[in-house]
Order: structure tokens, then C-alpha cells, then sequence
């Protein structure tokens, strides 16, 4: 064995300190080469800026008090009904779009008629079930998931 040259046995090759690094770098090419893990296009997709931007500044809306949850966050049910709210209908339930009362005054207050009430089909339910989108005048939306117990204020 020539001078200085140290021999390793087959089965430790990885703890040696410069093979060790040489594996981390050819891990860490192979991974930039291929795109760090982008589309097909080797692109890495990133939001619209205008994304990004308007995603809700902090954990609460100012107007109401309520914590905000995202639409793409909400059951695909109620994501379903927002688009059926969208469009106008039709809804599958005689109430829906009927006057929303706000009697437990958990909602901004605002003058009757302001908001109107949506059901959410909630899986395995034989009612209307306790899931309900509420909108306001101004297309605000509000989620529910225990009548009107609780709300979250939907960011669209």
C-alpha cells in the first residue's frame, strides 16, 4: 500500500470524512440538475405575486373579529355551494339564500336582510346537517360547521 494512503474496509467507506462530503455534493447536484424537484419543465412554480399578496395579513379579519379560514381550506362540499353562490343557483335546499338573522350576534350587526344563509351537505347527514356558508351584502362569507355555534370569516 503506498505512503499515506489509508485503507478502508468495504463497509465503512461512508464514515470517512471526504467521501462522506463527495456523496452530500452528488446528492445535492443530482437534485439541482434535475430541477429541485420543479415541473416537467424543470421550472419551479412559484404564486403570482399577486398571490401572495392576498393572502390575509393576520390570523384575524379586522371587521368582524373572526379568525379567517381559506376557501381552498373549506370542505369540497362548501367549496361546491360558494360556487353555486357564485353563479346564483340553483341550490338544492328551499332556505338556501334565505335571510340569515344573525341572532346570536356573532357577525358584525348589521340591518336585517343583510346576510343570507347557504347548506353545506355534510357526508354521512340525512338533514340539512350542521354545516352552513353565510354571505353578506358586500361578499363577505362566513363558515359554520356547528350552526351557528362558531364562525370563521372565509378568505376568497
Amino acid at each position: 500500500m503506498a505512503e499515506g494512503v489509508r485503507w478502508t474496509p468495504i463497509g465503512t467507506w461512508h464514515h470517512h470524512p471526504m467521501r462522506r462530503g463527495l456523496v452530500i455534493l452528488l446528492v445535492l447536484a443530482g437534485w439541482l440538475l434535475t430541477g429541485c424537484g420543479a415541473g416537467a419543465a424543470g421550472v419551479v412554480e412559484q404564486p403570482a405575486q399577486q398571490d401572495r399578496a392576498a393572502l390575509p395579513t393576520s390570523q384575524v379579519d379586522p371587521h368582524s373579529g373572526l379568525a379567517w379560514v381559506l376557501e381552498a381550506e373549506l370542505p369540497p362540499n362548501a367549496q361546491d355551494t360558494l360556487r353555486l353562490i357564485d353563479t346564483g343557483g340553483p341550490f338544492p335546499y328551499d332556505k338556501d339564500g334565505s335571510t340569515f338573522g344573525n341572532r346570536e350576534g356573532l357577525l358584525p350587526s348589521e340591518p336585517t336582510g343583510y346576510y343570507a344563509e347557504y347548506t353545506v351537505d355534510k357526508p354521512g347527514e340525512d338533514d340539512r346537517g350542521p354545516w352552513r356558508l353565510v354571505t353578506g351584502a358586500q361578499d363577505e362569507v362566513y363558515w359554520t360547521e356547528d350552526h351557528y355555534s362558531s364562525f370563521w370569516r372565509v378568505w376568497r
